[in-house]
This record gives C-alpha cells, structure tokens and sequence, in this order.
C-alpha cells in the first residue's frame, strides 16, 4: 500500500501527553460523529458486510479492467489480514472503510503495474545500483534522516504520490496524480488532525519500503495501523524475499519514469528483521544505522502507534501496544546486530540521534565522507532549507514518559541490553531513568 489517506509510519518526536483523546476535534468532532453511527448501526445489529479476500480481488479486476498481477502468491496473506482485522482488531467505520479502500488500491496498483511491464518492457531491464536503506530504532531520526538525503539532486527516494499512484510510468496526468495525493492527506489530518505535528504529509514527502511492499500484503503497515496479532504471528514466520522482489519492481516502475537520478535512497526500521530477504534482492545495498535510546524509542513509537491505531478503532489498549513493541523492537535489534556484523564495514555508517538532533548537515556530511560521496553545494542547500522548514512545523520540545503505558525504564533496558551495552547506551539510559526523556525535532 502507498501512504493512503489512512497509513503513515514515522520516527520524528511527538509530545508525551498526546493520548487518544488528543486526536479530537476542539468543536464538531465530524469522525467521531461518523464513528458513533457505525456503533449504533451495529447495536441495531445491522452489520457490514464482510470484507473477503475474493470479492476484493474481483472488484479491482472489474474496476481495472485487467486481470493479471503478475509474480507472486499474495491470496492467503490478504486473506489472513483480512480475517484478523475483522476478528480482532475490532475496527470502528472509520476503519472498516479504510481497510477497504487501502486493500484495493494496493491490489489496483499491483494489476497496472503487470500491465506496464508488459507494455514497456524496459522497466524489467532497470537496474538498481548500492541501494542506500536507512535503519535503525523507530523515532531515531531515520526518517528526517531519510528525508535530508532524499533532497540530493543526484538522489532518489519513492514519493508519496507516485507510491500511491505509480502507473502509468511516465509523466501522464502527474498533475492530477500529485493533486489527489494531496487530497488524500488533508483527509487524513482530518481524521487524526494532530498526526501533522507528528509526521510530514504531503504528495512529495518521501515514503517507508513498507508501503512499496503492501501489494505483496506482507508488509508491517498493517500491523501499524491495526490490532491484527493472528496476522502478524503468521507474517512473523513467512519468507520475505517476494516482499522484497516486489519492492524491487516497484523501484524499477519509479526508476523508468525518472532513470537520470543514479542511487536510491530508501528507509524503513523493520528491515533490521528481515537482513537475509533484503540482501538476496540487493547484494550490495549501503545502511546507516541510526542510534538513540530504548527508552525514548520505545516511548516514541507506543505514543504514535496509540494516535494512529485510534484512528480505525475505539479499543486501543496502549499497554499491549507498549509491549508489542518492546517485543518486536528488541527481537529485530536482536536479528539484525549478527547480520550487520558480516557486512564489510564500509557498507554500514553509524549516526546517533543526538548529532540529527544538534547539527543535521553534520550528521549528513559525515555519511557522505564516510560512503565517499560528494556533497554539491546546491544539495547542502536543499538540505538547510528543509530543516529551517521542519523547525517551523514542529515545536522545539517534546516529552516522553514510559509509565503512561504502564512500564519501566528496567523493563525496557533489560529487553534491549545487549544493544545498549555495544553502543554505548547503558550507563546514560540507567542515568535517564530518574528524568523523563526529552527530544528536540
């Protein structure tokens, strides 16, 4: 799924207060109106129909006029995504409506995408070169990170409009394809009003690997956006290399529309889980590994998974929200450290979030000294105006507190310690423990 109206995962800070509640409209709250509909309709028990795997599938054949989608299996992922939402995730209107709409888009796009490649066959003869993936901790920066390095004239990150609507791959109805990208997140600051201070929206904001991978629906979008834990023990144990053969075709579909750009420059923190998938793909990918504490990373992302999950559903529980994360952030860190460590060491930089944090270009300029590269005069530009943008969208202090979702910092040094101890986290993660955790945009 491209960042639809509904989905977005992001590592920028966001205030420690910010609760459900915090999503609200200050006056007529119009999604909540239309959530509380969907409630009595249900009372009433005059109930939805059931979203099925194959009616969907029939529906974008017919809309589309095609049937081919091309290499890969995808029914029983969509199936179990879709049995497990509506079992468990206990999904308001909101959400009933935008599981629908996201899963035909993706399956939409999956069928013109086939389409193209057989009628441009050169966009199978792309070839994707020392790929750039930004990993690391969710909310270390990765994204601003992704963000600054995406504004290189000579690089290229998949944007959110031409994610969302990548055929045909070229120039034909762009403007039309960018306004509806737009039209797509003012719907979703409408919904979730605060998500804005939270994450960059917008049709040309560069988008997470995970959304290139929702055609495949093994992707951890959606266990972003929904409480789906049947789903995501099932995905847990699935080969992810057709998720990543798909993200390259995907890249190959973006890189035939605009080749002149020479190195990608992609982000998403759960390739950390999935080391093996992804360098079977690309053998020769670049990383840098973005640090920050645990404890501010796991407090981070429970605040904003909270905010974004109460969008589609009136049952978030934050404290199995916490956990889930603990678990899955400290199993990924777990995977990924002994991958790592086989890869030369020119292949992987390290950055902290501190020197994001402070002094950005630095940060910047020590990857390009690092990898080799030239940094031009005109991308340091773009680099400085970006950030002088971000410093006016997003207030400057921001607060994170563990508690509110009813763990401790022990608890969370203990299931990250191997990580804090290699990189230095420890003795300043056990200081923090008596002060809440503070962060600057």
């Amino acid at each position: 799924m491209s960042l639809s109206p509904f989905a977005c995962e992001d590592d920028e800070t966001i205030t420690s207060h910010a609760q459900p509640n915090a999503c609200r409209h200050s006056r007529l709250d119009l999604p909540a109106l239309f959530n509380g509909f969907g409630a009595l309709l249900e009372k009433a028990r005059i109930r939805s129909t059931p979203i099925i795997a194959a009616d969907l599938i029939g529906t974008a054949k017919r809309r589309c006029g095609l049937d081919d989608f091309g290499e890969g299996e995808f029914f029983e992922a969509l199936s179990r995504l879709l049995d497990s939402c509506r079992d468990e995730a206990r999904l308001n209107l909101i959400g009933k409506i935008a599981l629908k709409v996201d899963v035909l888009q993706a399956l939409c796009a999956r069928l013109k995408m086939e389409r193209d490649r057989q009628l441009h066959p050169n966009i199978s003869r792309q070839e994707i070169r020392k790929p750039l993936f930004i990993v690391g901790l969710p909310r270390s920066g990765t994204s601003v990170l992704h963000r600054l390095l995406a504004a290189d004239p000579e690089h290229r990150a998949p944007l959110m409009w031409e994610v969302r609507s990548p055929s045909p791959p070229n120039r034909v109805r762009e403007k039309r394809r960018i306004q509806q990208a737009a039209q797509s997140s003012n719907f979703f600051n409408w919904i979730v009003p605060t998500f804005r201070y939270v994450h960059a929206i917008g049709p040309e904001v560069p988008q997470e690997c995970v959304s290139l991978m929702t055609p495949t629906f093994l992707s951890d979008q959606f266990d972003a956006m929904y409480y789906v834990p049947s789903y995501r023990a099932w995905f847990f144990q699935q080969d992810l290399r057709p998720a990543y053969e798909f993200h390259r075709r995907f890249l190959q579909h973006l890189q035939f529309r605009r080749a002149a750009r020479r190195r990608w420059i992609l982000k998403a923190p759960t390739h950390m889980s999935a080391m093996p998938a992804l360098l079977s793909v690309y053998p020769d990918a670049l990383f840098v590994q973005t640090h920050r504490t645990p404890l501010d990373s796991i407090a981070s992302v429970s605040s904003l998974m909270t905010i974004l999950r109460s969008a589609f559903s009136d049952a978030v529980d934050p404290v199995t929200l916490c956990r889930e994360a603990i678990d899955y952030w400290s199993d990924a860190i777990e995977k990924f450290l002994p991958e790592r460590d086989r890869l030369a060491d020119n292949r992987i930089c390290d950055i902290k979030y501190d020197e994001i944090r402070c002094d950005p270009i630095s940060a910047v300029r020590r990857i390009y000294e690092y990898f080799g590269w030239s940094l031009s005069s005109e991308a340091e530009q773009r680099m400085r105006s970006l950030v002088a943008s971000q410093a006016k969208r997003l207030s400057a202090n921001h607060r994170y507190d563990l508690s509110q979702f009813g763990f401790s910092a022990a608890e969370v040094l203990h299931a990250f310690a191997p990580y804090c101890q290699r990189f230095g986290f420890w003795h300043s993660a056990r200081a923090q423990q008596k002060q809440p955790a503070r962060s600057i945009a």
